[in-house]
């Protein structure tokens, strides 16, 4: 475990309904397969093993995708947050409350990649410049934030 790395790794869904922790993550991946675009609505589904996680709050809804495997998200806000097959579950590395400590090490499944996959890096970089910061500067956020709380949302803001 490198030496910044938290001993419980926590993360959630982007409402604060469903939270999981886990201590014990296997390898990171890539997907490309066709059922993982899907499911995240993406390019590619970011997946860790997770060897002990537990749901902390509340319970992910799941969705058999296919005759070997289901997925979680939330039921309240659609947060992909697991994959589940014979071999264990996997986590949606996005979902966790810091993805850099869940990074991906191996890319999976390459025939389904798409086309645009490997060009994505090189596209322009957007500044937050102009009419683009001005809309940003107004946004309050209803987002969970990224760390456990004891009660969501927090009292006085239940809008």
């Amino acid at each position: 475990m490198p030496p910044n790395k938290p001993a419980e790794l926590t993360g959630g869904c982007q409402c604060g309904t469903v939270r999981f922790s886990a201590r014990l993550l296997g390898r990171g991946s890539i997907c490309h397969c066709r059922m993982c675009q899907k499911a995240f609505g993406g390019f590619f589904g970011p997946l860790i093993t997770a060897h002990d996680a537990r749901w902390t709050r509340g319970e992910p809804k799941w969705f058999q995708s296919s005759n070997a495997a289901r997925r979680a998200f939330c039921g309240n806000c659609g947060t992909p947050l697991a994959y589940e097959t014979r071999f264990g579950l996997e986590l949606a590395i996005g979902a966790f409350d810091d993805p850099d400590l869940a990074a991906p090490s191996i890319q999976v499944n390459p025939a389904d990649k798409l086309a645009l996959f490997d060009g994505l890096t090189s596209l322009p970089v957007r500044t937050d410049d102009g009419e683009w910061r001005d809309f940003l500067a107004g946004i309050h956020s209803n987002q969970h934030p990224d760390h456990d709380t004891t009660d969501w949302p927090p009292k006085g803001d239940r809008s």
